[in-house]
């Protein structure tokens, strides 16, 4: 009789213990499915949009107002608050494609037209990489001592090399599309990049906004992978800058 009951509590213990593991796993599944949707919605919805610009050819504002002289915008602009740069890549959860943003408001630099009023002669954009944040403190960590060795690389910055003359002056409320060539450095690594940006004024500023693809092993920067969360091998540098003279 006591061997009976010795082995009828054993056999109620491994009973309660399979039940107990079967639960841990079904949680488990649970998890993986569950997780990786409810994140990628939550981290989409904070994505910052796309650099843009909106022109317009008179500003009441207390940003000023300009008139439509092409005159005025001959000279060097200042890189001036309002402007932000940054970075956006594709984080995979299990799976699941999750689009990430990183920005910072610490940008300078100038900006240089000639009295043609079209060609944008010179071009020097510094960016903090330090203060880069996204909607998660791990992360940015992560990057600044991981992925960037912000340490010894603290800024990132694009000089153009090529002159580049718009097609129109920079007058009324069009939108002016250029191709513009540079030297973008990142990581303490520079390469030339040719990319796209869009010019406008807005008032008495001058407005510009351009995303750089670029391939993250070409500045020493090596994509976190880190079993359930990988990032894609690419991604784009963006910029959308405000300037006055």
């Amino acid at each position: 009789m006591i061997c009976e009951s010795k082995i009828a509590v054993m056999q109620k213990k491994t009973k309660v213990a399979l039940i107990t593991i079967g639960s841990i796993i079904a949680l488990g599944v649970i998890a993986a499915i569950a997780v990786p949707p409810i994140y990628s919605n939550f981290v989409s919805r904070n994505a910052a949009d796309r650099p843009s610009v909106t022109a317009s050819s008179g500003d009441s504002s207390s940003e000023g107002s300009s008139s439509d002289s092409g005159s005025d915008y001959a000279g060097t602009w200042n890189i001036k608050t309002g402007s932000e740069a940054g970075y956006r890549l594709n984080e995979v959860l299990n799976g699941t494609d999750v689009v990430v943003t990183g920005r910072t408001s610490d940008v300078t630099g100038t900006l240089t037209i000639d009295d043609d009023n079209k060609t944008l002669s010179a071009a020097e954009i510094e960016v903090d990489v330090t203060t880069i944040k996204t909607d998660n403190d791990r992360r940015d960590n992560y990057f600044r001592t991981n992925t960037v060795n912000t340490a010894e690389n603290p800024k990132g910055t694009f000089k153009l090399t090529k002159p580049v003359t718009l097609k129109e002056e920079l007058t009324g409320s069009a939108v002016v599309t250029a191709e513009v060539t540079g030297d973008l450095t990142l990581n303490g690594v520079t390469k030339e990049v040719t990319l796209n940006v869009d010019v406008a004024k807005k008032g008495s500023n001058i407005q510009v906004a351009g995303v750089i693809p670029i391939t993250f092993a070409d500045y020493n920067i090596e994509a976190p992978s880190l079993g359930f969360v990988s990032v894609e091998p690419t991604g784009d540098v963006e910029f959308q800058l405000l300037a006055n003279k």
